[in-house]
């Protein structure tokens, strides 16, 4: 990796969120890490981010959908990862409609990895 990409992680299960932190920290990312959708966005205040990976299901109705509205209003070209442990055909035609990668829970670390190198990769070539 050329140079340090900041991502933002948002889960709402604690322990998720904390593995993703440091698997990707141990990989050499800068990671911050938001658990509520209300966090999310006051983090998407604060900083800029290269890349946004976000749990499909979060708290008080709003969904990784709606994270990912906004982060996109404010930084259009912002990478977009949704995890999802539902594999909902309607979950996968609106990640397919918002050109979003996806990928179901559980995710192994490997899949994790490759699928967000894949996104910088594919970014850099566009």
């Amino acid at each position: 990796m050329n140079q340090k990409l900041h991502i933002l992680v948002v889960d709402d299960q604690e322990s998720v969120l904390l593995t993703y932190v440091l698997i990707l920290q141990h990989v050499g990312y800068e990671v911050t890490s938001a658990s509520t959708y209300t966090a999310a966005l006051g983090k998407l205040e604060d900083e800029r981010y290269d890349l946004l990976l976000c749990d499909f299901v979060l708290d008080d109705g709003h969904n990784g959908l709606d994270v990912i509205d906004v982060a996109r209003t404010r930084c259009p070209h912002i990478l977009s990862l949704l995890l999802t442990g539902y594999s909902s055909p309607d979950i996968i035609e609106e990640a397919e409609r918002r050109r979003l990668a996806l990928l179901f829970k559980p995710v192994a670390v490997r899949e994790l990895l490759r699928t967000l190198q894949g996104l910088v990769c594919a970014d850099k070539a566009a």
